[in-house]
């Protein structure tokens, strides 16, 4: 008969439930819960599976989190050893290498067997026919280890030349000179200032001559030989500029040369180590300026290249930045009509006297708001005018590209492909002289000219750098250009306005802004007293002679 065993009940008169935990949930982890709790995750372990903020409580319990179901580790592992009885795998270069050496052997035998009379199959003499084909083949077994063997040496020692050789500071850094700022080219690559106003022109002066169309015809068949004009090219500084120096005093308060700021807004693509001077006079106005002594003009030559030049002599990286330079120069007053001349409003501020031997050149002084009571006042140039057939005036920029030697920058010989690829030339230039290609742009852009002229000059002989023909041109709007050589204008923009809220910070002085030869970092430094003093006395010199000629005139 069954027994019935009544169970423990424990009386609890103060409100509901056990008032202790029975035997068998004695040891049982809990948690507390309630049952209006939202069932999210089954394994939510960390609690971080919802990051979106709609979801983040919505699944988490009125109690909180608890640590009863946490894992706790505690044995000892350190007799614990791994039983590995895998097959060891071989390096790549070792599991072939049976095989390989049976396969030597047998060719040294075959070798052998040559040299000896025999062919590979029996010790028979050679036919004549096989003897024409192992005279053949040794032939090109020769051509080839001249032609490649050679190639992949000097290859091999070009490349050592290059991660070897480190080029030099534009300027030696003093010891003295502090490091207030470091830019390097991946944050100013991101910067972006869109939407400038049109500038403003304050000032034009100067004359320009017209643009002679007949070499828009120039050809590698109907080539032209470069001619030596004996011009005088002035490259004035912005404080030793006697109309900067007239319009401080009631424009803007940042001043500088169109040069000067193409370098600084291009700056990300520049391998080539330069310096800039920025100087902070008063309460607000600061000046861009070159040193005297500086190779500031100078054009660079395959500067972007893969492999830019390092030899010594005539190809080394100063001798051609010289040649492109002159190359530049005198293209710039060949391609125009002499004779036709257009005059700006004013006279060329840089000459006095004659100006027989003055280069083409208009100058164009023009303002941009840039925000932020930041007003910036710059020269600008055209280098000629073009006389379309309605006699409507376009200002042009005229510039030249030069052909070296292809072979050592990996480029493309003009001669076979300028009239037939020009596409292809004009693409391997843009790789090797991307620099120059933006700085040349940005000039016209700023400068508001209307087209870019673009000529082609090669060396009438590679080993020889003084005579050069002319063998194409091409011209391009600059808007466009830009867009083509993927040149951003509003992150140009953006890198300038960056660097001069850097100097604007600073107090009274004069500092360099100088690009690292070997990194892509700018770095601007704060200059002692005295440093570059020739600059100093001569402007406290033009300085004087103006505060005198303003007293004759009152």
């Amino acid at each position: 008969m069954a027994h019935f065993i009544p169970p423990t009940i424990q009386d609890n008169p103060e409100g509901w439930g056990p008032r202790s935990v029975p035997e068998k949930f004695k040891d049982m982890p809990f948690q507390p819960f309630s049952k209006g709790d939202r069932l999210g995750k089954v394994s939510d372990w960390s609690g971080n599976t919802y990051q979106d903020r709609r979801y983040m409580n919505k699944y988490n319990s009125q109690f909180g989190y608890g640590n009863q179901y946490s894992y706790f580790h505690e044995e000892d592992e350190s007799t614990f050893r791994l039983v590995d009885n895998t097959k060891i795998q071989k390096p790549a270069y070792q599991r072939n290498r049976f095989r390989f050496n049976q396969l030597r052997q047998r060719q040294m035998q075959q070798r052998q067997q040559r040299e000896a009379g025999g062919n590979a199959n029996n010790q028979k003499p050679f036919t004549k026919l096989e003897k024409r084909k192992e005279r053949e083949r040794q032939r090109m077994q020769r051509n080839m280890q001249k032609q490649y063997g050679q190639s992949r040496f000097r290859w091999k020692e070009r490349q050592m030349q290059n991660q070897q050789k480190r080029r030099d500071a534009s300027v030696n850094v003093g010891e003295t000179w502090e490091v207030l700022e470091e830019m390097d080219f991946n944050r100013l690559s991101k910067l972006k200032l869109p939407d400038i106003e049109d500038p403003v022109d304050l000032y034009k002066c100067g004359e320009l001559l017209s643009y002679d169309r007949a070499y828009d015809r120039v050809s590698v068949k109907a080539e032209k030989p470069l001619k030596r004009f004996n011009k005088e090219f002035h490259k004035v500084t912005t404080t030793d500029d006697p109309i900067i120096r007239k319009l401080a005093k009631s424009n803007g308060n940042v001043y500088a040369t169109d040069a000067i700021l193409a370098t600084l807004m291009c700056c990300t693509r520049s391998q080539y180590s330069w310096d800039i001077i920025a100087q902070r006079v008063g309460k607000n106005k600061l000046f861009f300026d070159k040193r005297d002594d500086s190779n500031f003009d100078l054009l660079t030559v395959s500067e972007t290249a893969n492999e830019p030049p390092q030899d010594e002599g005539m190809n080394s990286p100063h001798n051609l930045a010289m040649e492109a330079t002159y190359i530049n120069h005198n293209f710039s007053q060949q391609v125009l009509k002499q004779g036709d001349k257009h005059q700006f409003e004013k006279n060329n501020p840089f000459v006095q006297g004659d100006t027989e031997n003055i280069a083409s050149v208009g100058y164009r002084y023009r303002k941009w708001n840039l925000g932020n009571n930041i007003e910036l006042v710059s020269r600008t140039e055209h280098d000629a005018v073009l006389t379309a057939s309605s006699g409507e005036l376009s200002y042009i920029n005229v510039k030249a590209l030069n052909e070296w030697d292809y072979r050592c920058c990996n480029g493309v010989e003009w001669r076979r492909k300028l009239d037939s690829q020009r596409g292809s030339v004009l693409a391997t230039e843009l790789k090797n002289n991307s620099s120059k290609l933006a700085k040349w742009t940005m000039c016209a852009l700023l400068a508001g000219s209307e087209y870019l002229k673009m000529g082609y000059v090669s060396r009438y002989n590679i080993q020889d750098s003084s005579k050069h023909v002319v063998i194409g041109t091409q011209q391009f709007i600059p808007k466009e250009f830009a867009s083509q050589i993927n040149l951003s204008v509003a992150n140009a923009w953006g890198i300038l306005r960056c660097i001069i809220d850097l100097c604007m910070k600073q107090k009274e002085g004069k500092y360099l802004i100088l690009k690292d030869p070997n990194k892509p970092v700018i770095r601007l430094y704060s200059l002692p007293e005295g440093t570059f003093s020739s600059d100093e006395e001569e402007e406290d010199d033009d300085s004087g002679e103006e505060e005198s000629s303003d007293e004759e005139e009152k």
